[in-house]
């Protein structure tokens, strides 16, 4: 079989150790380093020094990043879907490993997944530890009133919010050691304040001291959570300054919050041109995250697409099979897959616009385009 690239290296990485198959014109040469950053310097320089001009490693777990920080800009390093070498039998030892994916990378029969740019990477990480955050504050709101009901007090059946203005001055009255319900039921704010007969019979509990301990070790983590989020949101505005034209109009379509709008831009990127219709990128969310995307019909059928590993986005999985896709192949666009997505494009397109709903474009606060 004829060899495309003349030096090239296979990693495989682990935790503690990678290990490095470099493919010559005379033959293979097989080191293992550590990952502490001296040591992957260490192997930079050692792959430098072999002339290598090709890396590649399989996207497994968080272990590549490392690596990829390391050799990111030095040479061309290629993330492979571990779906797609696992498939072959008789990979049995690390070096093994190593020198398969040095000689598949040789003979050019990897096929890269796609790495975003730096700063879309960066907007990528502020928004997935906000939404972190956002669901921990959801399980601490949940505990709440899990211990609101174990104390008789059911503000939630009469509160839609036990967390808005009026339930917060409740849950505080009851921390300072207010047990009048007529009292309690005062402290209710706007609408609220008509259902004082049913607020008078929901805060009529029996609330315990530990109950009020932990309601106020409660209240200091979901107050303490408030705080991060605000900071985050902060962040994330200064990271979606090189996207805020397409936020901006993505925050147009009828349903789409801000943080949906920065959500989608960094899951995506800002260049749609890898997703045909916004048909395709509907039933491609369908089926990595178990949902609908703009409120497309799960009924309907898309056409015939394929797409690159099976992992989810929605389950944090490791970059190279974050969202099924993969890097043009050498011969152009030509070789992208149907599943391949968008952020090759690092500047605004409007084919994210044309791509992203176009049927919802009148719809709303004003017209999309």
């Amino acid at each position: 079989m004829e060899a495309i690239l003349e030096r090239c290296a296979g990693l495989d990485v682990h935790k503690k150790t990678v290990v490095a198959c470099v493919r010559t014109p005379t033959g293979a040469v097989t080191r293992t380093f550590g990952t502490m950053t001296a040591e992957l310097l260490e192997l930079s320089d050692w792959l430098a020094s072999q002339g290598v001009t090709h890396v590649a490693m399989e996207s497994t777990g968080d272990y590549w990043k490392p690596v990829f920080n390391i050799l990111e800009g030095i040479f061309q390093v290629i993330l492979v879907n571990a779906q797609h070498l696992k498939a072959v039998p008789g990979r049995k030892t690390d070096v093994k490993d190593a020198e398969w994916i040095a000689e598949l990378l040789q003979h050019g029969l990897l096929r890269a997944s796609f790495i975003p740019p730096v700063a879309q990477r960066e907007l990528r990480d502020l928004t997935r530890y906000r939404s972190t955050f956002i669901h921990e504050r959801v399980n601490l709101v949940n505990r709440l009133q899990k211990l609101l009901e174990d104390a008789n007090i059911k503000l939630a059946a009469v509160a839609s919010d036990v967390m808005g203005k009026s339930g917060r001055a409740m849950l505080e009255a009851l921390v300072a050691g207010s047990t009048d319900p007529n009292l309690l039921a005062g402290l209710a704010k706007g609408r609220l304040r008509n259902k004082q007969d049913q607020l008078c019979k929901a805060l009529e509990g029996r609330v315990k001291p530990h109950h009020r301990f932990v309601l106020t070790e409660l209240l200091c983590q979901i107050d303490g959570l408030d705080e991060t989020l605000a900071r985050f949101e902060t962040q994330i505005q200064q990271a979606c300054q090189p996207f805020e034209r397409v936020v901006d109009l993505l925050d147009t379509i009828p349903g789409f919050s801000r943080q949906t709008a920065e959500t989608v831009v960094a899951e995506m990127g800002s260049d749609m041109s890898r997703f045909p219709d916004a048909d395709h990128l509907a039933a491609w969310k369908q089926r990595k995250c178990g949902q609908t995307l703009f409120g497309q019909n799960p009924q309907r059928q898309p056409s015939p697409t394929h797409y690159s590993g099976a992992s989810s986005p929605c389950g944090g999985q490791d970059e190279g099979d974050l969202l099924g896709s993969t890097v043009p192949s050498p011969g152009g666009p030509a070789g992208q897959e149907e599943g391949d997505w968008g952020g090759s494009s690092f500047a605004p397109s409007d084919r994210l616009l044309h791509a992203v709903a176009p049927r919802t474009l009148s719809r709303g606060r004003g017209r999309f385009l």
